[in-house]
């Protein structure tokens, strides 16, 4: 990579996680759709972002295509790609955008994976015990699903962000954007004597902290520290077929949205900027009405 495209590359990615406040996560995917299309230039001897035109974009995506990239992953590149040459207008490197007119391929419909109630039963069974590990599992487990957090916001949760009396939490999202989430009472029960007896106890031979979730030794729990304990709980429970952790975060969703809410509301507790991010649960829904029609109406 050029001097020049370097520090292009840096000013974007200065302006996204200053300006816009976008994560890490985030940050590092458009690094890496950007640095893979710098690629692309050096392949086609194009050592200026001004001299990439129309053609040059589509046989890029063309060559995305040829490489066998998901749809996806594809309409990730393209999106990276139209957001970099809009800054660069923006700053007055370039004249033109050769990615506003570029059609971005359509992403698969994939209906997101979900517990049954039976599969959620057996997750719940796995960390019944009254050991501080125990009890702890289980007061994360009850949040993740009554709350629908993702797992990156679990981590970040600390006790003054939880309000008993409203049964609510100020959760830390995306872009550091803060929403309040509910918790029901089975909940509210496990997380006071997860507080008032396992933390505590987990807690001794550690500094005070104020984070919610602690591991063995009594520090706080990780992202990759949380994930290793659902995936236990996951392997205790004997679930079959590919499961992972994210699935009660859809699960919150979908059984929200199968008991008739809201789904600006669900969009609301999920964090979703987008209602369009909401509407695959509903896919979710209306397969299950169609399923519940087929079972039961006698001319189905």
């Amino acid at each position: 990579m050029n001097e020049v495209l370097e520090n292009c590359l840096f000013s974007f990615i200065e302006y996204i996680q200053i300006e816009k406040n976008y994560s890490d996560y985030t940050i590092k995917f458009y690094r890496q759709d950007i640095e893979h299309f710098f690629m692309f230039m050096s392949e086609q001897s194009i050592s200026n972002l001004s001299e990439v035109e129309y053609f040059d974009a589509r046989l890029y995506l063309t060559g995305l295509y040829t490489s066998e990239y998901s749809r996806a992953s594809m309409a990730r590149k393209i999106s990276s790609l139209r957001s970099f040459y809009k800054f660069m207008m923006r700053e007055k490197i370039v004249s033109e955008n050769p990615f506003a007119l570029l059609t971005q391929p359509k992403k698969e419909l994939r209906i997101p994976k979900f517990f049954y109630q039976e599969e959620l039963e057996k997750l719940f069974q796995a960390c019944e015990g009254e050991s501080p590990l125990d009890i702890r599992n289980k007061a994360l487990l009850e949040i993740l699903y009554s709350t629908g957090i993702r797992v990156s916001e679990c981590a970040n949760i600390e006790l003054k962000d939880i309000d008993f009396e409203f049964d609510a939490i100020l959760v830390k999202g995306k872009g550091k954007k803060e929403r309040f989430v509910l918790f029901g009472s089975f909940a509210n029960n496990a997380l006071q004597h997860y507080i008032n007896t396992a933390r505590s106890q987990l807690m001794q031979n550690t500094a005070p902290h104020s984070f919610l979730f602690v591991n063995y030794k009594g520090n706080p729990l990780t992202v990759r520290g949380i994930r290793h304990i659902l995936n236990s709980l996951i392997e205790r429970a004997a679930l079959t077929g590919k499961m992972h952790p994210h699935m009660l975060r859809h699960t919150f969703a979908t059984h929200l949205l199968n008991n008739g809410a809201d789904i600006r509301t669900v969009q609301e507790l999920l964090g979703h900027e987008y209602l369009s991010s909401t509407q695959v649960y509903t896919h979710v829904t209306k397969e299950h009405l169609r399923n519940t029609y087929m079972a039961h109406h006698p001319r189905a």
